[in-house]
């Protein structure tokens, strides 16, 4: 019984120095560090209603930037907007604008209200995505992790360039995952109708997340607007609504990934950085993790297969 108890008090020490560590008691380099104050800029952050996209939102509105909440729940957003503004005094504008990353129509809509509205886009983040469904099609019949993640981002980025380019210097920011290290681009079967697999449907649209940025940035040179991607490490979100864990191991990992797993605030550091940082202003093409750029591996910067994916995923969703 002893022993027992000592394990669960050595457990306890041992998980509460990695929340610690992972929370900031080691020095480490933080986005706040090399922000600089965002007033009178405009930022677009989709998928902010919750997690690691509401942190973006809510620091990006501390520092005085005009924040839009880009959601497909706008009740959900506007409640995101309230808290925001509760907990920021003086914060920035915020605005709800409904998108829907799994309709293209969505998306269109979305972009066209923008363009009559916003006379400038400082800072585009395409943040929202999903994490391992089960297998379901989009609008418009694309296989929804592939189609949200990617392909409605790919859209909407397209359809706001010429804002963004009228707006440099500003910046794209795309969040991926470390778990592209695990995804393929298989031409034959983009819409996983042959097989499916949704830990490899998740990974393989994070790949083309990194493969997106990286053809973007070349299609950017000389225009003033940089494209950089990132991970955020993992974090405790929403995101994983769709994993089913067995009761009996749900405190264990409560336990963990409280200890373990970043806060939605700690995950969206990276995302801060490279939207608002002096440091990497011009940089572009990059990869970043914990505000830092890191290396990838060769099949994410593969420039026949992101051109080939870039002009696939035109045809995709019709602007071509």
């Amino acid at each position: 019984m002893l022993s027992l108890s000592l394990s669960v008090a050595a457990l306890t020490v041992g998980l509460y120095l990695a929340r610690w560590f992972l929370s900031g008691g080691a020095a480490r380099r933080s986005a706040s560090a090399s922000s600089s104050s965002m007033r009178g800029k405009t930022v677009i952050v989709t998928g902010a209603n919750s997690g690691i996209g509401k942190a973006t939102a809510a620091e990006l509105a501390r520092l005085r930037a005009r924040v839009i909440l880009a959601c497909r729940d706008e009740k959900a957003a506007e409640e995101a907007a309230r808290e925001i503004r509760e907990q920021a005094e003086g914060a920035g504008e915020l605005l709800v604008r409904r998108l829907d990353l799994a309709s293209l129509g969505s998306v269109r809509s979305f972009c066209q209200r923008i363009i009559e509205e916003e006379p400038r886009l400082d800072v585009l983040i395409n943040n929202a995505g999903i994490f391992q469904c089960p297998y379901m099609k989009t609008e418009d019949g694309f296989e929804m992790q592939f189609g949200v993640n990617h392909l409605g981002h790919f859209l909407l980025t397209n359809l706001l360039l010429d804002l963004l380019k009228r707006s440099a210097p500003s910046r794209i920011v795309v969040v991926s995952s470390k778990l592209y290290k695990y995804g393929e681009i298989n031409f034959d079967d983009l819409n996983s109708e042959k097989s499916y697999n949704k830990s490899f449907g998740y990974s393989r649209s994070k790949l083309a997340n990194i493969l997106f940025t990286r053809e973007l940035a070349k299609h950017l040179e000389d225009t003033g607007v940089t494209a950089n991607v990132l991970h955020p490490g993992i974090v405790r979100t929403n995101l994983g609504r769709h994993i089913n864990i067995p009761l009996i191991g749900q405190p264990i990992f409560k336990m963990v990934s409280w200890a373990l797993f970043k806060t939605p605030e700690q995950g969206a550091q990276t995302s801060l950085y490279l939207a608002t940082s002096p440091e990497v202003e011009g940089v572009s093409g990059e990869y970043f993790g914990d505000c830092k750029q890191e290396e990838l591996l060769p099949k994410a910067v593969d420039d026949a297969v992101a051109k080939k994916l870039w002009d696939v995923s035109e045809r995709m969703v019709g602007l071509i």
